[in-house]
């Protein structure tokens, strides 16, 4: 039987070379790949003679940075901010280690690891700064990628995500939400559990069908070892957390019924983040507020790109 999420990846993939961008696959080091979708634009034809591009030509707009969560690789994640953004900005979307084809032989789980490889991945684009877009797992990196390479993250837009799942966040997360693990929450391994997820991360109940639920879970919940071992090593104790001090802008964008990362949570990293930190709510969305009011969410986060623009044209 024909898997419905797989046989419509094709057409996603064609919608998002329509949108502007198209996958290229980086290697990072003998043993680690990853794989960015890329504007169209900066992929040079081949030689004649030769089968793959294999030189890109630099970005000549400001470069936004779209780094996906737990649940689904880049382009599923930002389907809905990838053509919005295209005619103005530059537009990378990674796979993180593990996620839509990319990889890695290292035993090294935890987040600043994927934010070195997707800095050592985009300086290989040449990619030398940036704006990064985080959602939930993925601002978790961005957070990572910000404060080991501040002169990469010029600013940053997160979505549902804080700076660390310390233990006690994790422990009262996932009892509050009725889970005894995050890995129960995140890698559901069965219907009953991705129905599970969906009713606490979207605000708006969503009715599909059984067999498209099995069908995502065969192809979105793939590595799930690795997974696993990435939602260990994101896992920190109370004693080790220090909020590092930004220099960048960096703008929450929430939506307002998220019940993983409650607005609560939003407001205290807020306090915690600074003079640099802004927060903006969603009405009437959950946790995948990009996803569930997408028109909202790409105005504010076009709103907040237009006014660093902005600033910059004045200093």
């Amino acid at each position: 039987m024909v898997n419905l999420v797989a046989a419509q990846k094709p057409l996603l993939h064609g919608l998002m070379k329509m949108a502007g961008v198209q996958p290229y696959t980086v290697e990072i080091e003998p043993g680690t790949v990853m794989n960015f979708w890329v504007p169209c634009e900066t992929l040079k034809k081949p030689k004649k003679g030769e089968k793959n591009i294999q030189e890109l030509n630099k970005p000549t707009k400001p470069v936004v940075v779209l780094v996906h969560g737990f649940a689904a690789e880049g382009i599923v994640t930002w389907q809905f901010q990838i053509g919005a953004l295209t005619k103005k900005y530059s537009v990378y979307v990674p796979d993180l280690l593990f996620f839509g084809g990319s990889s890695t032989d290292n035993a090294d789980r935890s987040p600043a690891f994927q934010a070195q490889n997707l800095a050592k991945g985009l300086a290989k684009l040449g990619i030398y700064k940036c704006i990064a877009v985080g959602f939930s797992y993925g601002g978790m990196v961005a957070f990572k990628l910000a404060g080991l390479y501040p002169s990469l993250v010029e600013s940053m837009v997160v979505s549902g995500s804080i700076l660390a799942m310390t233990d006690s966040i994790t422990d009262e997360t996932v009892s509050r939400l009725g889970f005894s693990s995050s890995s129960e929450l995140l890698l559901p391994n069965s219907v009953k559990g991705l129905k599970a997820l969906l009713s606490v991360a979207v605000h708006k109940k969503l009715w599909f069908p059984d067999r498209l639920h099995k069908d995502y879970l065969e192809v979105m919940f793939t590595n799930r070892k690795e997974r696993s071992e990435l939602l260990d090593a994101l896992v920190i104790s109370n004693k080790d957390p220090i909020v590092p001090k930004f220099p960048q802008k960096i703008h929450l964008l929430w939506g307002e019924k998220d019940q993983i990362f409650n607005l609560e949570l939003a407001h205290n990293m807020k306090e915690q983040l600074g003079e640099n930190a802004t927060f903006q709510g969603i009405k009437n969305a959950g946790h995948l507020v990009h996803l569930e009011r997408p028109c909202v969410y790409n105005r504010y986060l076009k709103q907040f790109l237009a006014s660093l623009h902005a600033e910059g044209s004045q200093k």
